[in-house]
């Protein structure tokens, strides 16, 4: 991999981390679209993923320092009076799910579906979550808050998490429309679930990194490491603060459309030999 094609992949994964159209598609697509030889290593994979895991920590410093605090108070007084403790707790119910299903059954998923068709008939999925989500909300006139969530709801945006295991399955399109689906705005929901990204993508960058260090497997390539890590930190960082804006005032709809497409293309392409 050159620098280019680390800027490049890096340019993606800051977009599509936080946009729902499902980065680890995406890594997989774009190279097979653009017909580089070469496909994403599992090394520049942890470097990018860190850059998007800086960028979520630097665009909500403020929350999470007081979602720390809020969790030391918590430990202390074992008392749920301070919002920020009840965030911390919401957060931690949250990240269980797929934390236990990244460690049982990440690997064979992505095994599974790793194939453009695969992945391709995966985004149809994502295409339906999000427009279903949309109307439901609609329906239902969604205006409510992180703070007004219950632990149940919690968990079962954290399910949502889970799924997007599979590659194709957008993790902030699945949280999202878990938000939308349990009355949460859809602004709010794009929030929690971009808070609750950071414990999942630290998580896995932390396992994949031990796996790395055990099998040898990490090489000199700092120079691409970085690029990718900087590209990806950057274009997620803005993508957050575009996504968010967007969010208040537009919907999902348009993500929707765009997975049907990006779906439609793959499988005639693949179907015509690619």
């Amino acid at each position: 991999m050159d620098l280019f094609s680390a800027m490049v992949i890096g340019i993606v994964q800051g977009f599509t981390e936080f946009l729902p159209i499902s980065s680890s598609a995406h890594l997989v697509l774009v190279p097979w679209w653009l017909g580089w030889s070469e496909a994403t290593t599992l090394t520049f994979a942890v470097a990018v993923h860190l850059g998007t895991l800086v960028a979520v920590l630097i665009y909500f410093r403020q929350d999470w320092i007081r979602i720390l605090e809020g969790g030391l108070e918590w430990l202390r007084s074992r008392s749920l009076a301070d919002p920020y403790s009840r965030l911390f707790i919401l957060l931690l119910i949250a990240t269980v799910p797929a934390a236990l299903a990244g460690v049982l059954l990440a690997d064979p998923l992505e095994q599974i579906f790793s194939s453009p068709q695969g992945i391709a008939l995966l985004m149809l999925v994502t295409a339906a979550l999000l427009a279903f989500s949309e109307r439901y909300s609609k329906r239902h006139s969604a205006g409510r808050q992180i703070g007004d969530m219950t632990a149940k709801e919690a968990f079962v945006t954290g399910v949502a998490q889970m799924f997007a295991l599979l590659p194709g399955i957008s993790r902030s399109g699945s949280t999202i429309a878990a938000g939308l689906f349990q009355g949460i705005s859809r602004a709010e929901a794009a929030r929690f679930s971009f808070l609750m990204s950071a414990p999942v993508i630290a998580g896995a960058a932390f396992v994949t990194i031990l796996d790395l260090l055990k099998s040898r497997a990490l090489d000199d390539q700092a120079g691409i490491m970085l690029i990718g890590a900087l590209s990806a930190g950057i274009t997620g960082y803005l993508t957050i603060a575009l996504l968010l804006n967007f969010l208040r005032r537009r919907t999902l709809h348009i993500f929707a459309a765009y997975c049907v497409a990006a779906s439609v293309i793959t499988l005639l392409a693949a179907a015509l030999g690619r």
